[in-house]
């Protein structure tokens, strides 16, 4: 199937940081004409860009790798992680994404009945392995380096068939009028996928990442049903939160 390949072939080049197009034909066993092909197609995504003697990936998409991200603001995210944890009832699935945030509501977690957490996110599958309390489902698929998170067809279908009570995301960037935005094309695919199936969408997100914006949309933020942030963000989107009936729920309120 094209589309397979399609994005196993950005991925392994997003993977790599460049490929030529002698290295992509033989690794897909595929003509130079049909790499051609497919590499204007990835091109228009925007994850990639192309070099001499072939295409690399795009310096101002690369995300910063997870150990890096998890080290950012990591009080901020904890207190996050707590106050998110309040909005989950005992006998509840939830579904965490690979963000750098959401991972600190497992320990909270851990203290309810019946939790069942279904995750793509590696360093969530690490954390959850360390509270018996926990159902965990992992999902399968490609692994991508870049966001320490399986992705793929095989991880969409799974998704697609499973209904989860509360989904927990992070966002690279949130504004009013992109909504929540993400560099990589795999994980806002997945983001995507999660958001569009299920219901209750629950942003948890530290104050830095609002006025923020980066390549895909993965959701508006009218459609959220909670912000969980350090900080009370700006009076457009208090406004906003008030408007659409979002609840909001604030480390800055807590004193």
């Amino acid at each position: 199937m094209r589309l397979n390949r399609l994005n196993a072939m950005e991925q392994y080049i997003l993977q790599n940081g460049t490929a030529s197009l002698e290295d992509l034909s033989t690794r897909f066993n595929i003509s130079t004409n049909t790499v051609r092909r497919d590499l204007a197609e990835l091109l228009a995504r925007g994850q990639i860009k192309k070099v001499y003697g072939g295409v690399s990936a795009s310096a101002a998409q690369v995300p910063l790798p997870m150990s890096v991200r998890a080290e950012r603001a990591r009080e901020e995210k904890r207190e996050i992680g707590r106050l998110a944890a309040e909005l989950v009832n005992d006998h509840t699935t939830v579904f965490l994404d690979s963000g750098s945030t959401t991972v600190c509501i497992l320990p909270h977690l851990a203290a309810k009945s019946d939790i069942t957490v279904i995750t793509h996110s590696l360093g969530a599958l690490y954390e959850a392995s360390k509270y018996p309390e926990l159902r965990v489902i992992g999902l399968g698929g490609l692994y991508s380096a870049s966001t320490s998170s399986y992705v793929g067809v095989s991880t969409l279908e799974m998704l697609s068939r499973m209904s989860i009570d509360m989904i927990f995301i992070a966002a690279t960037g949130v504004s009013l009028d992109r909504g929540l935005t993400n560099t990589t094309y795999f994980e806002a695919e997945i983001k995507h996928s999660v958001v569009e199936h299920n219901k209750q969408i629950i942003l948890m997100a530290d104050h830095s990442k609002f006025d923020h914006t980066a390549l895909f949309t993965f959701c508006e933020f009218k459609d959220l049903s909670a912000v969980v942030t350090d900080k009370r963000p700006a009076k457009p989107y208090m406004e906003s939160i008030e408007h659409y009936g979002i609840r909001l729920l604030c480390a800055q309120d807590r004193g």
